[in-house]
């Protein structure tokens, strides 16, 4: 039996806008459940105070404080690196076994579970370096973790620049390194940017690897040698420990405001910096 094409169409169409549409009303609920269950809890109090009673009562400031310098270490270190390799997997090299080895590492690399991440920085970060359990270490390691993402986002951003905007670098007399720093990377930059985001996400949410390299301790962290609690991790412990689902979800639902928040703000700056280049 011949089936006209045009109806195909209609169900593929139809097919894959509601399979879009189930998971955004998934995603949807899930963060307007949090919300609701969360913001509540939110008061100058409890992002000001340090936790009492094993978080039972106080506020998560050690832990908002935590969270932060986790991932500032965890970008600050795993940022040049990743952007580094991609402008040498594309600028500076041909396709070669070498480049496909780096591929491929890379690809294995974020298909690792954290915890494997977690043991891994257990034992080289906190016990072979003796670093201990430190924001240093949760940091080191994350940066491990989210090395490939922005080595694999950042490469496919360099990719999407047209090789017009090299030529007229080239033709103007510009060094392959001054056309890469005026043409290239600021015409890459957006994609470069979402990479970014999406490892600060990671990091904020991450929780075993963290756990296993930079600790639980709930006091206020006075250097990047002291061991830390950040927030996905003591939202883990009060849920999984049943000590405070209200405060859970009140860490929840700030973990939600501040992913959101730093997408928007940094989105803001990579727009306006682009802006100001053109």
């Amino acid at each position: 039996m011949k089936v006209n094409s045009r109806i195909i169409q209609k169900i593929a169409k139809f097919l894959i806008w509601s399979a879009a549409l189930l998971v955004i009303l998934i995603l949807m609920a899930i963060v307007i459940y949090i919300l609701l269950k969360g913001i509540p809890m939110l008061s100058w109090q409890f992002l000001t105070e340090i936790p009492r009673n094993m978080g039972r009562s106080g506020g998560i400031s050690s832990s908002i404080v935590g969270t932060l310098l986790v991932t500032a270490v965890a970008v600050i270190v795993a940022t040049p690196f990743g952007i580094g390799t991609a402008f040498y997997l594309t600028e500076y090299t041909h396709e070669s076994r070498v480049t496909r080895i780096i591929r491929f590492s890379a690809e294995s690399l974020a298909g690792i579970p954290s915890i494997v991440y977690g043991l891994f920085g257990f034992i080289f970060f906190v016990i072979y370096l003796k670093l201990g359990w430190s924001i240093l270490s949760g940091g080191l390691t994350m940066a491990i973790m989210i090395l490939p993402t922005i080595i694999r986002t950042s490469e496919e951003a360099i990719r999407t620049v047209p090789n017009l905007y090299r030529e007229v670098g080239f033709s103007l007399g510009a060094t392959k390194w001054q056309t890469i720093i005026w043409t290239v990377l600021p015409s890459a930059l957006p994609g470069i940017a979402n990479g970014i985001i999406l490892s600060i996400g990671r990091c904020v949410a991450e929780t075993a690897a963290v756990i296993l390299t930079a600790g639980s301790a709930l006091r206020m962290p006075t250097s990047i040698f002291s061991t830390t609690r950040t927030m996905a991790v003591h939202f883990y412990i009060l849920a999984r420990e049943g000590i405070s689902m209200e405060n859970a979800y009140g860490t929840a639902a700030l973990l939600i405001i501040i992913i959101f928040l730093i997408n928007v703000v940094f989105n803001m700056m990579v727009n306006r910096f682009v802006a100001k280049g053109r």
